[in-house]
């Protein structure tokens, strides 16, 4: 297990990175976060409704930049179609396909429908853990997280700490505003099943379509008080510790 001193600094940097690109553009912290990070930079994409944004800045930066993809075999086979019409229209080169552990899912969801009976549980294995064995070899990663899409999200900032990792959310302050104006300027392509009113999207037995004057996240898990599928909350953290704690073993 690392040392306490090293997550502190860690969590300082965070900090001091916060401090010192207040205000800077969402291509900015992009550029910035390559320079600091190099190749211990990845992205993650769920390749949602307001994914073709950020992945339009990284390809505007570094197009090579590796991407993580939560390939959970529950999305809606238009995630996976968009995902390869944006990987090709965008040039992006090094999306990486992250699946759940064999053996954990034959162990603890052999039917494949634990989703229907503890969607936490379902969470962690498809996402959770699966995410915290891809990100381990990274210093950091970027996200798509926005403040206004939930009030978990609220008080976003761009640069958090997680563990020795840092998690990364150029477009934190975005507005659903700018989102639009942003895809509209660069004629980026809505994922499918925008039009169809689903505005938050994710695995397919646990995204609906919004009701009218919903809050944009209500069509995920609804009638569950479920608001998050854990990976940034912090049992991504506590799985990474895991892998740092089964790394340095081995």
């Amino acid at each position: 297990m690392l040392p306490e001193p090293h997550i502190q600094r860690v969590a300082e940097r965070a900090q001091q990175l916060n401090a010192r690109y207040d205000g800077a553009t969402a291509a900015e912290i992009v550029a910035v976060s390559l320079q600091e990070f190099g190749a211990g930079l990845a992205a993650v994409s769920s390749f949602g409704a307001d994914s073709a944004v950020l992945l339009h800045v990284i390809a505007q930066t570094e197009p090579t930049l590796p991407v993580l993809f939560l390939q959970t075999n529950k999305h809606f086979p238009a995630t996976l179609r968009y995902r390869a019409q944006l990987a090709e229209e965008l040039g992006l080169s090094d999306i990486r396909d992250i699946v759940p552990d064999h053996a954990a899912l034959k162990l603890h969801d052999p039917l494949g429908a634990l989703c229907l009976t503890d969607k936490d549980r379902c969470c962690d294995l498809r996402k959770t853990q699966p995410l915290a064995q891809a990100v381990a070899p990274f210093q950091a990663w970027l996200t798509g997280r926005k403040q206004f899409q939930a009030a978990t999200r609220a008080g976003l900032p761009v640069f958090e700490a997680v563990g020795q990792h840092i998690r990364i959310n150029p477009l934190t302050s975005w507005t659903e505003q700018d989102l639009e104006a942003y895809r509209q300027a660069h004629a980026l392509p809505p994922h499918p099943l925008v039009a169809q009113n689903y505005r938050s999207i994710g695995c397919m037995p646990c995204t609906r379509a919004l009701l009218d004057g919903e809050d944009q996240r209500a069509g995920r898990w609804a009638g569950n008080g479920k608001t998050e599928c854990g990976i940034h909350l912090s049992g991504l953290e506590a799985h990474l510790k895991k892998t740092v704690i089964k790394g340095a073993d081995a």
